[in-house]
């Protein structure tokens, strides 16, 4: 059995200030446009935000995978669509000229992310980069390094807390970050359930 890893509370609110921090100085001057992919990183967005010290306008993207039939071949292809857009496929159009940060909670095989940053960089933005809260390097299936992360991980485990669901969907609103077997428990990530007298 693989033994779980944590981040606790603590430590996640310090990274994310430090990210924030960082992030000002690297946008000092400049209006930021961030896409938020929803909805594992809304906790890592809302709190990451309200560490920027720059004027900022946020655009939410939900990812909508669907099978596609073309030339009678079935492929699955990834859409993001957004709130405001009338067709509900985000158009990228809007960051045109723009300093866009793409911010997610966990880049693990890199495809999703690069798709949309080369969605994103079709509207010719001025700068294009990408924050995560969890860098899982081990499961990279393309050429893709985050410009910012929180934390580095070569753990393959579900993680879960912070936003993120477990594989029963339990668990996005604990505060610590889980990896391993206590990911998978039902509950709160990071206590034991207690036992029935």
């Amino acid at each position: 059995m693989t033994k779980a890893s944590t981040y606790s509370a603590a430590r996640i609110a310090n990274r994310v200030k430090d990210l924030g921090r960082q992030i000002s100085r690297d946008s000092r001057g400049r209006r930021l446009d961030i896409v938020v992919t929803m909805d594992r990183s809304f906790v890592f967005a809302a709190d990451l935000v309200r560490s920027i010290d720059v004027p900022m306008v946020l655009h939410f993207v939900r990812e909508d995978i669907r099978d596609v039939q073309q030339e009678g071949q079935s492929r699955r292809e990834v859409f993001f669509a957004n709130r405001s857009a009338k067709d509900g496929v985000m158009d990228p159009t809007e960051l045109q000229g723009r300093d866009v940060l793409l911010l997610d909670a966990i880049l693990d095989s890199g495809v999703t992310q690069d798709f949309l940053l080369r969605r994103i960089g079709e509207s010719k933005p001025r700068s294009l980069r990408l924050a995560v809260l969890l860098d899982k390097v081990s499961r990279r299936r393309v050429a893709l390094e985050p410009d910012y992360f929180a934390f580095r991980t070569a753990s393959n485990q579900v993680w879960s807390g912070y936003g993120l669901a477990a594989s029963n969907g339990t668990g996005r609103n604990a505060k610590n970050l889980v990896a391993g077997s206590l990911a998978s428990r039902s509950g709160t990530p990071g206590r034991h359930p207690r036992k029935k007298r």
